[in-house]
C-alpha cells in the first residue's frame, strides 16, 4: 500500500497565492490592515495593563469611549497624532522605524 505524500505550503506561499504577491496593491493593503490591527491590539493591551476603561482612556486623551473602542478594533482610521496621544496617556513608549528596502532610516 503506497502512502500519498501531502503537499505543504508555507504561510508566504499561501499569502502569495490567495492575497497577492509582495508589491501588489492587494498584498500591500492586506499587510497595512494587519499592522493596524496589531497596533489596535497593542493599545488595548497597554490600556488593560494600566487598569483603565475605554471611557477613562478617552477622557485622558480628549476623545469619546467609542473612538477608543474603534481604535482598539483597528487603528487604520486614526491619525499618528491620536496614536501618540493615546500612548502618552498610557505612559507607554512608542517607537517608529522607517525601512527603505533592507535599510532602516536613522536620524542623526
Amino acid at each position: 500500500m503506497a502512502t500519498k505524500k501531502i503537499k505543504t505550503y508555507t504561510l508566504a506561499e499561501m499569502k502569495d497565492k490567495y492575497i497577492g504577491k509582495i508589491g501588489t496593491q492587494e498584498r500591500d493593503e492586506y499587510e497595512y490592515e494587519l499592522r493596524m490591527d496589531v497596533l489596535g491590539k497593542m493599545i488595548r493591551a497597554a490600556r488593560q495593563e494600566r487598569h483603565l476603561t475605554q471611557e477613562e482612556l478617552g477622557k485622558l486623551v480628549g476623545v469619546k469611549k467609542a473612538q477608543i473602542s474603534k481604535l482598539e478594533s483597528s487603528a487604520n482610521s486614526a491619525t499618528i497624532d491620536t496614536i501618540i496621544k493615546v500612548f502618552r496617556a498610557l505612559k507607554a513608549e512608542i517607537n517608529f522605524n522607517v525601512k527603505i528596502e533592507d535599510n532602516f532610516v536613522k536620524l542623526a
